[in-house]
């Protein structure tokens, strides 16, 4: 009996162990989020990509936890703005930074 609640004990370290070990931190993601991520991704993607007067092959987007960041090339500042304008409406997005560049002439 003894020898049970030893083998119990050390099975339930190993477990606890083990799911600690997997727990998101403020550096990696859980895959719950990394899922969302993704999925907000391709809906702002697409959202860009059917918005006419952008060029979305030159509009990069990546997502961190909600955060949207845009980056690449685009011709105006109008651009720019509806970049942003159709980014910030995807659901999910928590912000948008906007690393865009105007492109040189």
């Amino acid at each position: 009996m003894k020898t049970l609640k030893y083998i119990s004990a050390i099975i339930l370290a190993l477990g606890l162990t083990t799911m600690v070990g997997c727990a998101a931190t403020s550096e990696h993601q859980a895959t719950g989020e990394y899922v969302d991520d993704s999925v907000i991704t391709t809906k702002v993607k697409a959202a860009v990509f059917n918005e006419p007067s952008l060029k979305s092959a030159e509009i990069n987007v990546e997502t961190y936890k909600g955060k949207v960041q845009l980056s690449g090339f685009v011709n105006s500042e109008a651009d720019i703005n509806k970049a942003v304008e159709v980014t910030r409406g995807v659901k999910g997005v928590t912000s948008v930074k906007n690393d865009m560049r105007l492109k040189g002439k």
